[in-house]
């Protein structure tokens, strides 16, 4: 039991998912801040924006890498003991940001800082999910990824105010003592565990053997990059094409990050019904929302209530993560933190075609077809999944929706 359970009337379980949301706030945070202020950054070192740019990539490097690494690494620790080394490392590699010397140091430390990222992520998932009843085990989850959404709301404009008005120095520093906050309710509230028995860097390595791990990964990687499609170049398509001044980008981009939450909320409840077929709906959902995006994005109101709509298509994080627990078998930690390399390189891939897209000079609105064209490519994953899925039920179903153990 954690050391505030018995002091305050919430149950175990609500406390230590609010230890762990705020967790997911700081990374959220430090992760989407850093976009506002890079021309900041570029200036600091007298580098251009594209050069400065590489601290970006840098962490979403780092996140795709440290994922797996570090979920092997630390498979023989109890969760709570790798929880609060995982943001001890997010909050001291922010902190070190902020005292950089160099811009190729700086660099390095954002790659460092991003290694945390994804198992932090993978293993709060499976800590609430464990504290979860089986029928509650996608809105625990929902509820640790809303610190995240709520970051894209909150979190993101005010630590990217203060890097473009008081210095990017003071948003990573913010960032890390978030982080620092974070290691202390963790400790506080999460309650304490025991490694778990036969845990092992082999075992988790056995994940990997799993096809249907792979086929959620795929999932995650192609039918989610159609957001980030249209999201990496929302800027100048609301300015270029929906006729939107400028000044009132940030406004719209609160309501991307209203619809995440909202996504957040919904999809979870819906997931703890029936994890299958709302995965089915969601990626149905997002490409029907992304195609009529290229038609909202002409008017300035329909443009507002289209990226409202495609913000929550966000939704499908939880599902997707809820579904590698069931098919991890026993190499949850690892299935669990490759989540969110997945997304990553999602963000990657969505951003590149987007940008192939435009550049060929097919226009701002190209993205939303991209993004179609990426969700029906995961569509198809999720129905190879589910053949296989059938093609390998038997008597005894290794599929079937398992209690993360504590």
């Amino acid at each position: 039991m954690s050391i505030v359970a018995k002091s305050f009337p919430f149950s175990a379980a609500t406390i230590a998912e609010f230890a762990l949301a705020i967790g997911s706030f700081a990374i959220g945070t430090g992760e989407f801040a850093a976009m506002g202020f890079l021309p900041d950054v570029a200036s600091a070192w007298q580098v251009t924006i594209p050069e400065a740019g590489r601290i970006i990539s840098a962490y979403a490097l780092g996140v795709v890498v440290g994922a797996p690494l570090i979920a092997v690494v630390g498979a023989r620790l109890s969760r709570l003991r790798l929880l609060l080394v995982l943001m001890g490392l997010f909050a001291a590699g922010n902190l070190a940001s902020a005292m950089a010397t160099s811009f190729t140091g700086l660099v390095v430390l954002r790659f460092i800082t991003a290694l945390p990222h994804g198992a932090y992520f993978g293993v709060a998932a499976l800590v609430a999910a464990g504290m979860a009843p089986p029928d509650g085990r996608a809105r625990a989850i929902g509820r640790v990824m809303l610190g995240l959404t709520v970051a894209t709301l909150v979190g993101t404009p005010v630590a990217t105010w203060a890097g473009q008005t008081l210095g990017w120095r003071t948003a990573f520093g913010v960032v890390g003592s978030l982080g620092l906050l974070t290691v202390a309710l963790v400790f506080v509230c999460v309650p304490r565990d025991q490694p778990r028995p036969g845990a092992s860097p082999l075992r988790e390595l056995g994940a990997l053997r799993e096809p249907q791990v792979w086929l959620t990964l795929a999932i995650g990687a192609t039918g989610f990059g159609g957001m980030f499609a249209v999201f990496s170049y929302i800027t100048p398509t609301l300015i270029e094409v929906s006729g939107i001044p400028q000044g009132g980008v940030p406004f719209v981009l609160c309501v991307f990050g209203a619809g995440m939450i909202a996504g957040n909320i919904v999809g979870p409840k819906l997931a703890d019904r029936a994890l299958l077929p709302t995965i089915a709906g969601l990626l149905a959902w997002n490409v029907v929302v992304l195609a009529l995006f290229t038609v909202a994005a002409r008017h300035p109101a329909t443009s507002v209530v289209g990226v409202f709509l495609i913000g929550t298509g966000f939704a499908v994080v939880p599902t997707l993560q809820t579904r590698l627990m069931d098919v991890g078998k026993d190499a949850q930690t690892l299935a669990a933190a490759l989540n969110h390399s997945a997304f990553n390189i999602a963000n990657a891939l969505g951003a590149w075609l987007g940008g192939v897209a435009i550049a060929a000079g097919f226009g701002w609105t190209s993205t939303g077809w991209v993004g179609v064209l990426l969700g029906l490519v995961g569509s198809c994953m999720f129905v190879i999944s589910l053949l296989l899925d059938r093609k390998g039920r038997t008597g005894d179903d290794d599929t079937r929706p398992r209690q993360p153990t504590a």
